[in-house]
């Protein structure tokens, strides 16, 4: 059974433990390695053309606009299909309860005929937010299993949770 992870990560200014505090590696992007180094599988993070600003409170309000506006921002390269892969792992951090808009623009060009799709979110307190059901909507076809939250200050040391739970999702 072939996996995918693909991901959104933000490095640079983060909210953490109720502080902005500057990461060297965005939580969802070692969250999403954690998982490929669990199951295997291959890693395709999702990139804006237009990067969100580097200040987080401008970002975060950036990230409310689109979500209110149901952007679609233009991502650099996308994925043309799915057709090699089994499992799909979609890692990315909680905005506004949902993953970023960014996530919608790459995961709306595929087709989720008889893939099973695992939901991961970072957050700093809202859990899987309204994200798997966000997913249901827009990957028609697809099966779901179980989602995963994990709170992105204890990212880096989520790894035996992170392998555990991917293990008995494929």
């Amino acid at each position: 059974m072939a996996n995918l992870i693909i991901y959104y990560s933000r490095k640079g200014e983060n909210y953490v433990n109720g502080r902005v505090e500057n990461l060297a590696k965005g939580n969802t992007e070692i969250v999403a390695e954690f998982i490929q180094k669990a199951v295997g599988g291959d890693l395709f993070e999702i990139e804006t053309v237009k990067e969100y600003s580097s200040d987080y409170y401008e970002c975060i309000d950036d990230a409310k606009a689109e979500l209110r506006a149901g952007a679609r921002p233009e991502v650099k390269k996308y994925l043309d299909n799915i057709d090699s892969y089994d499992n799909i792992f979609v890692c990315g951090p909680c905005w506004w309860g949902t993953f970023p808009m960014a996530v919608f623009t790459q995961l709306e060009k595929l087709d989720w005929s008889g893939k099973k799709v695992m939901a991961v979110m970072t957050h700093e307190g809202s859990g899987l937010g309204s994200c798997e059901r966000d997913l249901k909507k827009i990957c028609a076809g697809a099966s779901f299993g179980k989602g995963l939250a994990v709170h992105g200050a204890d990212a880096a040391k989520s790894e035996k949770t992170v392998a555990s739970w991917a293990k008995k999702s494929v």
